[in-house]
């Protein structure tokens, strides 16, 4: 197979990736940052935790899964997203078998 095989654990507290081969290479919280006029992503992961309680009005720190389900299907989509796009790269002509 010329893909990789990556193994996603998605938590209300935390985002677990396993690529097999190389063993967990992401694990970060569950926490995007959201552009209120927009609803562009500022910030993904760790970088959105640390965003939050210090950012301004026209963007809002979400965690997009609660109590084991996914609250906000935009918002956790592009989270996946861009881990998927980390792990691959930004330039992937291959497809991830994602479990």
């Amino acid at each position: 197979m010329l893909g990789k095989r990556i193994g996603v654990d998605l938590g209300t507290a935390n985002v677990l990736i396993y690529v097999k081969g190389r063993g967990i290479v992401i694990a970060e919280p569950s926490v995007v940052a959201v552009a209120q006029r927009d609803n562009s992503i500022v910030a993904v992961g760790t970088e959105a935790r640390e965003m939050l309680g210090r950012t301004p009005g026209s963007i809002s720190v979400v965690r997009p899964m609660r109590d084991g389900v996914i609250a906000d299907y935009v918002t956790t989509e592009a989270m996946l997203r861009y881990f998927i796009r980390r792990v691959m790269g930004r330039i992937s002509m291959i497809k991830p078998e994602v479990m």
